[in-house]
């Protein structure tokens, strides 16, 4: 069990702990605590700013408690309102089960498997009939749901507020009444949403969990790290992509960076460069092991610092037809418009061997075998068909 010294690890960057002094007692029972965290499958993947709380999770397990990780295979086919300024779209049944089959593996990259209880919330959710709902709801008034920031600005703009975005935050919290939970970890976001679930748990008649909450991670773009905006790390994300993402953090934000992610402070003198470097290793790391982080940083120094061609290089056949329209090709082979390619061609931003393209019709004999780059990191090697 967590010895009273060891609180401050288990608590380590966390914002709220509350109601004050509960954990304390909690830990003072002698025996293992359940600590819940639930995750909706709202995306392939677990990405390094969700993996905050599943750190605090794994300081836990290594504490000898148990994880119960909730996987929201249920609660997604409502969609999690918190911090929204509309509903969330709904994921097909397809997408919602494909993305929970993969999210225990990700979470396995940072907590302990052998200390780690896997639920899906459909498993009790999905049994309740009409009445055991209508028991649910009356556990919670309205007026206490509506004091939810986004809720009040959404009711005082006129936007609308679905019923089932309104039994969101009681589905959540009947998952701590189901698996018992003693703490409940998530972002600062859920806040709310762990508080409701101590109000709910006491009407069931459990005793009431310790909502503990940890910062949002800022991403490179000075939003929250979503996998809805594009400005994620996965967890699953290959070597060279979770490198190369992470070397685009600004300096400003790396002291965030190192406490949140690395759990360690940044020296005030460091440089901000290797800095960076480091951060970048400890991400890849983390998910792939020691030598994928070297080679990362090896692909990372070749093509991004260096300028150079990766050593490995996808290959593309070359069309039919003679000149090559180049914006097509570019389209074809890199997934962009032709408006798109032309743009990228006028502005020096695709080479042929080294050479910024200028043509828009070029020559078969000249790109036979050639090297194309497109950007500062695409490249392919073009072949006859």
């Amino acid at each position: 069990m967590a010895a009273p010294d060891s609180i401050s690890e288990l608590t380590r960057n966390a914002v709220d702990v509350l109601p004050a002094g509960e954990l304390e007692r909690k830990l003072a029972l002698g025996r293992p605590l359940r600590v819940k965290l639930g995750i909706d499958v709202t995306s392939p993947d677990i990405h390094v700013g969700r993996a905050i709380p599943l750190q605090r999770m794994r300081a836990f397990q290594d504490a000898g408690h148990t994880g119960v990780l909730i996987v929201g295979d249920y609660t997604t086919r409502i969609g999690d309102p918190s911090g929204r300024s509309s509903e969330r779209p709904i994921l097909s049944d397809e997408e919602i089960d494909a993305n929970a089959r993969t999210y225990v593996e990700q979470a396995h990259a940072i907590i302990d498997p052998e200390r780690t209880e896997v639920r899906f919330n459909g498993e009790w959710l999905a049994k309740l009939d009409f009445a055991e709902v209508v028991r649910l709801t009356r556990t919670i008034t309205v007026a206490r749901l509506l004091e939810r920031d986004d809720f009040a600005k959404r009711y005082a703009d006129g936007r609308p507020i679905s019923v089932s975005e309104l039994l969101y935050p009681l589905m959540q919290a009947y998952d701590s009444v189901a698996v018992e939970a003693d703490v409940e970890l998530g972002g600062t976001d859920q806040l709310y949403n762990l508080l409701a679930g101590r109000v709910v748990m006491e009407a069931y008649g459990v005793e009431p969990q310790v909502a503990l909450t940890t910062p949002l991670l800022v991403s490179w773009d000075g939003e929250k790290m979503s996998s809805s905006i594009g400005n994620n790390i996965p967890l699953t994300a290959p070597p060279e992509e979770q490198f190369g993402r992470t070397m685009r953090v600004p300096d400003s934000l790396l002291p965030d960076w190192y406490r949140l992610v690395m759990e360690q402070e940044l020296e005030p003198a460091a440089d901000a460069l290797q800095a960076k470097l480091e951060l970048a290793r400890f991400v890849v790391r983390r998910s792939h092991g020691e030598d994928a982080a070297r080679e990362a940083e090896a692909h990372f120094t070749r093509v991004v610092r260096e300028g150079q061609a990766p050593e490995d290089v996808p290959e593309a056949a070359l069309p039919a037809g003679d000149p090559v329209h180049l914006p097509a090709l570019i389209g074809e082979v890199f997934g962009v418009s032709t408006s798109e390619a032309r743009r990228l061609i006028a502005q020096g931003g695709v080479k042929v061997n080294g050479a910024a393209a200028g043509e828009l019709d070029v020559s078969r004999a000249d790109l036979a075998d050639a090297l194309l780059q497109v950007g500062k990191r695409q490249f392919v090697r073009l072949r006859n068909a």
